[in-house]
């Protein structure tokens, strides 16, 4: 072999090795960073890690509100009509957040249950609800509409 026919065989092998190395880190990077949608009865029935940050969405159970005396902590619990989930929430609510509407929660859940949420998010308007939290009340038999 070639002297410069070397070289540019062993240019194009370590090209490819860069560019091996920085495609598996950016898709690792990206798996990581991935927070993907469960309903409650899909925690509920286990289906779901307890080590990564994941959505929860469904509706607020009805006087299941609870708040911290004089704090920002509040517990509550998200349901599908199906099963339910307890959350506890260190912050300031959503102003449209209320009992029996629609929320999806994100943050982890702790290996006794309940969901450590790290942020909430309320329905906007009369007749919006996440597409993701609209199908899983519509399995669960419950009829949601959409505008």
């Amino acid at each position: 072999m070639h002297p410069q026919r070397k070289k540019r065989l062993l240019l194009v092998v370590a090209a490819l090795a860069v560019i091996g190395i920085a495609s598996a880190l950016i898709l690792n990077a990206f798996r990581s960073n991935l927070v993907f949608f469960h309903t409650p009865t899909e925690v509920a029935t286990k289906q779901v890690a307890t080590d990564r940050t994941l959505r929860i969405g469904g509706l607020v159970v009805p006087g299941s509100i609870e708040r911290s005396a004089g704090g920002l902590q509040v517990s509550f619990a998200v349901s599908d009509k199906v099963h339910s989930v307890p959350v506890r929430y260190q912050g300031i609510l959503p102003d449209l957040f209320n009992e029996g509407k629609g929320t999806v929660v994100q943050g982890v859940l702790g290996a006794d249950g309940v969901f450590q949420a790290s942020q909430v998010l309320a329905k906007h308007d009369e007749n919006y609800m996440p597409p993701e939290a609209a199908d899983a009340l519509e399995r669960a038999g419950q009829t949601v509409v959409q505008p």
